[in-house]
């Protein structure tokens, strides 16, 4: 059996990728030896205090109920949230301004001394709400003294230098854009103007940098499930869990026709339900699945194409979503379980979608699979079933009712015990002996997990703080109001054209910041005039979150589909287009379950049926007509019927329904009793 992670033909080799650079933020920094060390440990420690704070009450508590030990009267772990979100936000700038350089091609030379200045900055700021908590917490929003309007002033500096670097300029220039309405507003005309006068022009800044602003909400959600949960993606990543789903994925299902690109969606599917990146999601998978689909007679563009669109999936998949559901289940007050939930359906629709493109795809272009003989044995990699056992503990954790902090903790902790059965081999003798492999998670491997949770979490923590610069000046101001106004101004009564708006500015939004930033920002801006007009909250929320997402592969700023297309060394625009075609089924899922909350979860399982049977055949029409393909080639006029088709199963009417069923079935019998037509090969 050949591994699949090898390479057999040097054409076909994968190009190498900067994930930092693709998703926004500037080069990163090559580190002195001692700046190696140095932060490689605040690293660990950033992941691990969080870990202590979020976690420690809990256990000690715990203990406490089981054995009557005592042990939290005397190891008490209180700290107040505002100074814990401070200490969150210095810490992740101190890692930023160490990790990211001032500008692409500038981070050579270790860390310069102006950076020095922005880490000192970052830390005097949490230093000074330390020592003046209680009279900051006093005046807030009323009275300031001129220390702090100008910790105010440093701290700002300090977020959108941060931001910048790590989340790119169109977040900064949101976020600074929103300040100066803060501060200039008054000029403006209706219905922009608010009624802030020259006199508070300086309490804008002391009033942003509280808990009204940048430590409030958002903050809370990066301080809190975000850290947790990038922490336990980590764990699992480095228990070797994803090297485990990407050969289980080969297993079931490369051999199959076009099996490589069914390899990347179930791939998307599993590792990506771990992980809220849809770039890291390509670059952790797009090694293996790409160069085989390049074997197996893929197209470079359409190879990377299919891991993109795959990938980008990964962050409506439950249990781990994208980091912007943590900021969903914040903004909506729902529990985050229930979010998850609300999201199997919109996620299975999106991969059966997927999978079906990658099938028809293959049909067209007569592409088979790999040989058997070349596959991982499937009988092996079920007995490492147990490497799905975080994830298990992590989903029943949520369903017994457990907080998401000890939820993420326990993952964690399931993701060390089975680390440890990764070193169990049979010798040539027959035994089964224990050995210490590199997927074992000793003191050091613990080590490096918290290293990367930390660094993997860096961007999280400075669209967090950005966001809540505009979720602050839109309480400040009252702007949310007007934003609304102007929604139902432009849609009146129209909930389609509303959501229709509402698709296109995500989607810009999603093109220049990362998913989390533009859902942020939406969710601010644009949700509160969806449900004024009539849309439920969690259908507009997740709508929103929904292509916030799904602009990661959204020409012309397509961050998954570059990344991809630079692993296969494809033509980056020629791949995003592709990949847009690929996902044209999954961008009308939203207005599906728009159409239909009960997609949604919303409702017993027998309402829930009929929707979600007319959904999944409107995909498979929908990946029929887009690729030409229904057991042979499909004429123009057949592709456009059976498009109309596909439209009339989205809205969960008897009657639209039948009306594309006997589209489907027409099409499919005229198809079935024509003279076969041969597929053309790639």
């Amino acid at each position: 059996m050949v591994n699949v992670q090898q390479r057999t033909d040097p054409q076909d080799e994968v190009g190498q990728v900067d994930i930092d650079e693709l998703e926004h933020a500037a080069s990163k920094r090559a580190h002195r030896r001692w700046e190696r060390v140095l932060f490689y440990w605040l690293c660990a420690g950033f992941t691990a205090f969080h870990l202590v704070i979020l976690t420690g009450p809990v256990i000690l508590r715990t203990i406490d109920d089981a054995i009557g030990s005592g042990l939290y009267r005397f190891f008490p772990i209180n700290i107040d949230q505002e100074l814990f979100r401070a200490i969150h936000l210095a810490w992740g700038a101190v890692l930023g301004f160490g990790f990211f350089a001032i500008a692409r091609g500038r981070g050579r030379d270790g860390v310069p001394w102006y950076d020095w200045l922005f880490i000192v900055g970052a830390t005097a700021c949490a230093v000074y709400m330390w020592r003046n908590l209680d009279d900051l917490q006093m005046n807030q929003g009323a009275i300031y003294e001129m220390p702090d309007l100008l910790y105010s002033l440093v701290g700002l500096a300090v977020v959108f230098e941060f931001t910048r670097r790590t989340a790119g300029n169109a977040l900064t220039i949101i976020a600074t854009v929103f300040m100066l309405y803060a501060v200039l507003g008054h000029w403006l005309p209706e219905p922009l103007h608010h009624d802030k006068s020259l006199k508070d022009l300086w309490f804008a800044f002391p009033y942003i940098y509280s808990n009204l602003g940048i430590f409030g909400p958002t903050l809370e959600v990066s301080s809190t499930f975000i850290i947790m949960f990038t922490a336990f993606a980590a764990f699992l990543t480095r228990s070797k869990a994803g090297d485990y789903f990407n050969d289980l994925a080969v297993a079931l299902v490369g051999w199959a026709r076009g099996g490589p690109a069914k390899v990347a969606v179930l791939s998307g599917v599993m590792f990506g339900s771990i992980s809220g990146s849809s770039v890291a999601n390509v670059v952790a998978s797009g090694s293996v699945t790409i160069p085989m689909m390049r074997r197996v007679g893929y197209d470079r563009a359409t190879a990377g194409a299919i891991e993109a669109t795959s990938s980008t999936g990964g962050q409506i998949t439950p249990p781990v979503l994208g980091a912007a559901a943590f900021l969903m289940a914040e903004a909506t007050g729902i529990k985050y379980a229930e979010i998850a939930f609300a999201a199997i359906i919109p996620c299975f629709l999106f991969y059966v979608a997927c999978y079906m493109h990658c099938d028809l795809h293959a049909a067209k272009r007569g592409l088979r699979g790999l040989p058997m003989a070349e596959l991982p044995r499937l009988g092996p990699m079920m007995a490492r079933f147990y490497m799905l056992a975080p994830i298990v503990v992590l989903v029943w954790a949520f369903t017994e009712g457990y907080s998401a902090f000890l939820a993420a903790g326990l993952g964690m902790l399931a993701c060390i015990v089975v680390s440890w059965f990764n070193g169990i081999a049979r010798d040539d003798d027959g035994r089964w002996r224990w050995r210490r492999s590199d997927a074992v998670m000793g003191w050091r491997a613990v080590i490096d997990a918290l290293e990367l949770g930390a660094k993997d979490s860096i961007q999280l923590v400075a669209v967090c703080a950005a966001a809540g610069i505009v979720v602050g000046v839109i309480a400040l101001t009252g702007i949310g109001g007007r934003f609304a106004y102007i929604m139902q101004s432009i849609a009146g009564n129209s909930q389609l054209l509303a959501m229709f708006f509402t698709m296109i500015v995500v989607t810009i939004l999603g093109m220049g910041m990362p998913t989390t930033a533009a859902y942020a920002i939406a969710a601010a801006v644009v949700a509160p005039g969806l449900v004024q007009i009539g849309v439920p909250k969690l259908t507009a929320h997740m709508f929103i979150f929904y292509y916030a997402v799904l602009s990661a592969i959204t020409p012309p700023v397509a961050v998954a589909s570059i990344a991809a297309a630079g692993m296969a060394k494809a033509d980056a625009w020629k791949t995003s287009w592709i990949a847009v075609k690929l996902g044209l089924a999954t961008f009308i899922v939203p207005f599906m379950f728009f159409y239909s909350p009960t997609l949604l979860g919303q409702g017993d399982w027998l309402e829930i049926a009929q929707p979600l049977l007319s959904a999944t055949v409107g995909v498979c029409l929908l990946a029929c007509a887009t690729e030409g393909w229904l057991g042979g080639a499909l004429a123009l006029p057949l592709r456009v019927v059976l498009f109309v088709g596909a439209l009339c199963l989205i809205a969960p009417e008897p009657i639209s329904d039948g009306v594309g069923l006997a589209i489907g079935l027409g099409v499919w019998a005229l198809q079935k009793f024509r003279p076969p037509v041969a597929p053309r090969k790639a």
